[in-house]
Order: structure tokens, then sequence, then C-alpha cells
């Protein structure tokens, strides 16, 4: 067994509590359809850093930014009391660009097959000898 698994394990617990959280939503109408993509566990355990994403533009990752970043202290009690934890994680919550970066180079790779398409068909059709 490595010297990592616990930190782990029990940020594979605390991504489950807060997917938990997330999906029975929070009280702030900032926060909406919110996913926990990972988090990582500092090998004391003392810090946890809690990816998420949520679909929108610009401005709806920002007020769901701010949404989550003014219910942290409440996310903290609640996981706090139900981990087991002798000492409670202080929770750094990061938007999980991964997701995005994923989107843009789909819709990339799309674009670039509808301009071959398009060339393709637009390239003149050499007639084949009989």
């Amino acid at each position: 067994m490595t010297t990592h698994s616990r930190p782990d394990r029990v940020g594979h617990l605390l991504q489950q509590k807060l997917a938990e959280l997330f999906a029975r939503g929070l009280k702030d109408p900032r926060v909406g359809l919110v996913t926990i993509t990972g988090v990582k566990m500092s090998p004391d355990l003392r810090e946890a850093w809690v990816y998420w994403t949520v679909h929108g533009e610009a401005e709806v990752r920002k007020q769901t930014a701010r949404g989550i970043e003014a219910a942290r202290g409440w996310l903290r009690r609640v996981v706090g009391g139900t981990l087991g934890l002798r000492v409670v994680p202080e929770l750094h919550f990061t938007y999980d660009e991964a997701i995005d970066r994923g989107d843009r180079i789909e819709r990339l790779l799309r674009e670039v097959r509808e301009q071959d398409a398009r060339r393709h068909d637009a390239a003149p059709q050499v007639p084949e000898d009989e």
C-alpha cells in the first residue's frame, strides 16, 4: 500500500459527499447544476482542492464561483460532520477548465472536418477513361 492511499481515499469520499450536496441544491440561486470533477487532498488532510465545473457562459461561471465561495463555510461544516476526521480540511474551490478545453478541441475538429468535406465536394470531378 502506498503512503498516499489515505489522502486519495479521503479525497474520493469528500468528492462523493460534495457531489451529493450540490445535487440536492444549495439555497443560493447563483449556484446551479454544479459537477464536482475531482478532489486533491494534501498529505496531512488539512486542505482539499475541489475542482468543479458548470455548463454555461463565463458570466454563469463567475456567479457560480461567487455562490460556492459564499457557501464554503457551510459546506465545510456539513462535510466535517459526516467524514469523521479529526481535522476538517480547508476547502479551496477551483474551476476545472479541462471540460472547456475538451469542448474547444471538439469544436475545432468538427470545423476542420466540415471544411474538409466542403473542399472535397467543391473539388472538380475528373472523369474516368473508359
